[in-house]
């Protein structure tokens, strides 16, 4: 028997198993081949090969359609080149220290279709010739792509367009989430199923009045720890300002906030009419009663004050008296007058930007606890990140908009971690930040900041060969790894200099000429494992044997391919400027 004699059934499970390139040929060449049903085919592959889309195609629609009303094979040909061409501008970065950002924005023209490309570079085996540079810089673009949705979330905000508040929030979790779950999407579906599982062992809720369902929905969450922070743990850890990591979390892990949002979230998933509430220090959910009816579920009776009630989620599953709270609001000193403002509805802006604040708030109680030890700043969410994230939120949505430099004092904060570690996003910079300074001197500072960045990208680096003189002055090379004889941090060598090339102010700050061998001895540009970049004296070098960091050996993939053990070094990623390390 030919293989084309087999039944169309068994060809047909044929053809989706092998790859489509060989599914093209065989169709190209056998009719039988041919005529099977093609949608039904290429859909299975896009569904295969392409987890991530761009909005623009509203995949979901189109899966649900008959297949047969979708050019699935054109789909799938459109996100095969696309793929294809984000893995070479992902190789030109690899291979060039020139140009990078301009490689990336071409990246990030493609939108979300570049996560499944980014995802498989940055999960390359451990073995891959270039692994760490691979994972740097695919972790780096593919940030980028995550950063610029959530950008995107908060610039409708403040354009006055919709935007749901658990949205608005899960903006947040983008900024910190590298390769894990928890984009926009997988949070609503994760709050989709919480309800689903809150339906499934409440069946009669949709029978239940509004003041049953609130509690029924409290109790199930705090049982379930998906609101509330556990006890035993620090109530401003940084991660319990993230709506996506409170959902993914096997601990309590959501301030009031949070815990707020995800009650009123899965709430109105569930015919719940519920909204938080502007209250000062501590956020309240306010559940309402449909029209016409009082919360537990009879006919408004004329001058009934029960069409609304207050529950704190975080805490518990019962009703909290408006009374009670209007003796909070009193004892704050807050004025009469403007208690039903702090009862009211919080609106999507301000809880953004207390979200922000909780933020940062988390990170200074961290870095006074804790101080900058490599433990805080690994930890995830990283402190940088999250603090990044706040920066933009706190920009893009000012309590007054409509002042022209709202904003502009987070600048320079922006800028720094920008040019430190977040290079990628000078065209969110171009396209988010700089409109909103028209006419004021921020807009041309920013303006004239991204253009050296720029140059700085384009510019060839400078070669240094090493000759006999240099080789016998410069004792260390690129790639090796070191502890600071001083302050004890690692730290790898990703540059030298014949003798000390800094400027004297910073020479005499630093006290260079009071080291034992002075400025006239060998200086090391240096990659720390908090992320820092800093200048070491020779002197200073201490490369005794040490297991090498976590935090160092992810950060190392910015200048190098890989770790090789028997030498103990990294292997350098630009040769274009140290050619002979």
């Amino acid at each position: 028997m030919i293989l084309t004699d087999l039944p169309t059934e068994i060809l047909y499970q044929i053809l989706l198993c092998v790859p489509p390139a060989t599914i093209a040929t065989l169709q190209q060449v056998c009719r039988k081949f041919n005529d099977l049903s093609q949608p039904l085919i290429w859909r299975h592959h896009c569904q295969k090969h392409f987890k991530y889309w761009r909005p623009e195609h509203d995949i979901q629609t189109k899966y649900a359609q008959a297949p047969a009303k979708v050019n699935w094979k054109r789909l799938f040909q459109t996100r095969h080149l696309g793929d294809r061409k984000i893995s070479q501008r992902l190789e030109n970065i690899l291979s060039s220290q020139t140009g990078r950002i301009e490689q990336s924005e071409n990246i990030l023209e493609y939108g979300y279709n570049a996560k499944d490309t980014l995802l498989r570079h940055l999960n390359v085996c451990d073995d891959a010739e270039d692994v760490l540079a691979r994972r740097y810089y695919s972790d780096a673009v593919l940030g980028a792509v995550h950063r610029t949705r959530a950008i995107e979330e908060w610039s409708k905000l403040r354009e006055g367009q919709p935007v749901p508040l658990e949205r608005a929030l899960a903006a947040f979790d983008q900024f910190v989430l590298h390769d894990r779950d928890g984009d926009l999407e997988e949070t609503s579906t994760r709050l989709d199923d919480v309800a689903e599982s809150i339906h499934f062992q409440n069946r009669e809720i949709s029978e239940a009045s509004p003041r049953e369902k609130a509690a029924l929905i409290a109790k199930y969450l705090l049982s379930n720890k998906l609101t509330g922070v556990e006890a035993d743990t620090e109530y401003h850890n940084l991660q319990n300002s993230f709506i996506g990591l409170a959902l993914r979390s096997d601990e309590r892990a959501a301030l009031p906030l949070i815990s707020v949002e995800i009650f009123c979230a899965v709430s109105r998933r569930l015919g719940l009419a519920a909204e938080p509430c502007g209250f000062p220090f501590h956020i309240y959910a306010i559940i309402m009663a449909p029209e016409g009816h009082d919360v537990d579920g009879r006919p408004l009776a004329g001058g009934s004050d029960t069409q609304q009630i207050y529950m704190d989620p975080f805490r518990s599953d019962k009703v909290v008296s408006k009374s009670d709270l209007v003796a909070q609001l009193k004892a704050m000193g807050i004025a009469s007058m403007e208690h039903e403002a702090h009862l009211g509805t919080a609106s999507t802006a301000d809880m953004v930007r207390r979200t922000a604040r909780n933020i940062i708030t988390s990170i200074q109680s961290t870095r006074h606890v804790h101080g900058l030890s490599i433990s805080a700043e690994t930890a995830y969410p990283e402190s940088d990140g999250a603090f990044y994230s706040a920066l933009w939120a706190l920009l893009l949505l000012p309590e007054d908009i409509a002042a022209r430099s709202a904003g502009a004092r987070y600048l320079p904060y922006m800028l720094d971690h920008v040019e430190k570690q977040f290079l990628m996003d000078i065209s969110l910079i171009e396209k988010f930040a700089i409109p909103l300074f028209e006419g004021s001197h921020h807009n041309e500072q920013l303006r004239n900041t991204i253009r050296v960045i720029r140059a700085g990208d384009l510019m060839p680096k400078t070669v240094k060969p090493r000759n006999p003189e240099t080789s016998q002055s410069v004792r260390f090379k690129v790639g090796e790894v070191f502890r600071h004889r001083r302050y004890t941090y690692q730290g790898v060598i990703t540059g030298w200099d014949v003798e000390c090339a800094a400027a004297e102010s910073w020479m005499s700050q630093m006290g260079v000429d009071r080291l034992s061998r002075g400025r006239h001895q060998s200086f090391y540009h240096v990659l720390v494992e908090d992320k820092s970049v800093r200048y070491v004296a020779e002197e200073n070098i201490d490369d005794s044997h040490f297991d090498v960091s976590t935090s160092l050996m992810s950060l190392a993939g910015r200048h190098f391919k890989r770790w090789d053990e028997p030498s103990r070094t990294f292997i350098s990623n630009i040769k274009d400027e140290y050619p002979d390390d």
